[in-house]
């Protein structure tokens, strides 16, 4: 469908949905107001109790889980159930017309084919895709010789001996963590890199702008595929693809019994780390005011910025090639603002080419979603354009974000452009 009549039809359903949101609201008067309080009293109570660990943790649950039960007992008495769906619908419909408004298919430059492209492909991530696809025979079928990973597990010198037997150009099928080994090795030897998406999640191949779907046609990216640069970034001379975390998510996945009750381990974590009597978190930074603080739930360094809190495109980087770390810092942290005047707001976002985190001993972190204890202080920075990244011609080449506004005004002022005609920078 054209941009112009998707911008239509987002217009048009966005319009329905606050009709129909605006009619419940007067004719159920007072229920949604009711509703509100409830569900607010609820996530109030919720909160409370998970950041105790003794007796007022199931004081505050049991209210949180009454005020929900009578929140969902107003909806189907007051016979709600029906407009709430309907509504829901309508919204939901709403993003995903605004997200295909802003889709983008880039024309990336072409390179020369590589001579001997190497693949190297976990057969047990994402639950075996590399098998279910056949990889190895696809891969084959291309020219790709393929590799297959295996106990002991070490992937760099995999990588290094292919090197050294002449491999020009290297490709991954596999999780986040392993693709950034071998994208760093890519950077260093300046040979072309392509991301199969044959991992669980494949966060990377997403903003890379690899259609995470098409496990099989990423191997065309050594077949008259489209080039681009983008950047690496590194903590204590390692490298990662997507991004650091470090506070609350970070401690709990060292903890003993997390692989086997993962949401109960986070739980149990939060009173430590961010109830009333708890030490807090053992974990210092320079804010971008020059400020010193110490953190408060969790800090996240990522390989370019995330788009983050917005209803559409949220979690994605709009792009890999900024040449900037993004930092977010999520909860209030501790100490004051410019001039010692007031206290700095709970939720922060900025970007910065270097980013320092101090402590008093050794920092948990988890890297591309891998769990690992490093040595303080923690330094990051950015590597621009060190990569070059191949993309088959049929997959976007772009994140899905990469045009997307960055406010709510900004997107319904630019909606209401292209449904006008005019065109979209």
């Amino acid at each position: 469908m054209k941009p112009r009549l998707l911008a239509a039809l987002a217009l048009v359903l966005a319009a329905l949905t606050v009709v129909a949101a605006v009619y419940s609201a007067v004719a159920n008067f007072p229920r949604g107001l009711i509703l509100a309080v409830l569900l607010i009293a609820a996530a109030g109570a919720a909160w409370y109790g998970l950041l105790r660990a003794d007796f007022r943790r199931v004081v505050g649950l049991v209210a949180a889980g009454v005020l929900a039960l009578a929140a969902v007992v107003l909806v189907i008495v007051d016979s709600g159930v029906l407009e709430l769906v309907l509504i829901g619908g309508l919204a939901l419909a709403t993003l995903a017309a605004t997200k295909a408004v802003f889709s983008v298919h880039l024309s990336l430059p072409g390179a020369a084919d590589p001579a001997h492209p190497v693949l190297f492909y976990n057969p047990k991530s994402g639950g075996g895709k590399a098998e279910r696809f056949k990889i190895a025979d696809e891969a084959r079928t291309r020219g790709i010789e393929p590799i297959e990973l295996g106990p002991p597990w070490d992937l760099e010198k995999l990588v290094r001996d292919a090197i050294t037997r002449g491999a020009d150009a290297l490709a991954m099928a596999g999780g986040d963590g392993s693709q950034a080994i071998v994208a760093a090795i890519a950077a260093e030897r300046e040979l072309p890199y392509a991301c199969i998406p044959a991992g669980t999640r494949n966060h990377f191949a997403l903003d890379l702008g690899v259609n995470r779907d098409d496990v099989v046609g990423a191997l065309d990216a050594f077949v008259d595929g489209g080039e681009k640069r983008v950047d690496l970034a590194e903590v204590n001379g390692r490298v990662f693809v997507n991004n650091v975390s470090l506070g609350l998510y970070a401690e709990a996945v060292q903890r003993d019994g997390y692989r086997e009750a993962k949401l109960r381990t986070i739980i149990d974590t939060l009173p430590e780390a961010l109830g009333p009597e708890g030490a807090g978190l053992d974990l210092h930074w320079t804010g971008p005011g020059g400020n010193e603080h110490s953190a408060g739930a969790a800090i996240l360094v990522s390989n370019n910025r995330y788009r983050l809190g917005k209803a559409v495109g949220s979690g994605t980087r709009p792009h890999i090639d900024d040449g900037l770390l993004g930092i977010t810092v999520a909860g209030e942290p501790r100490g004051r603002g410019e001039g010692q005047r007031r206290l700095q707001r709970p939720w922060r976002e900025w970007t910065a080419p270097e980013f320092e985190v101090r402590s008093e001993g050794p920092i948990a972190a988890g890297i591309d979603g891998e769990a690992l204890v490093l040595q303080a202080p923690l330094r990051f920075s950015i590597r621009p354009g060190v990569l070059q990244v191949r993309i088959a011609r049929a997959h976007p080449g772009a994140s899905p974000s990469t045009t997307m506004p960055d406010s709510m005004l900004s997107t319904v002022r630019e909606v209401f452009a292209i449904a006008a005609g005019r065109q979209r920078h």
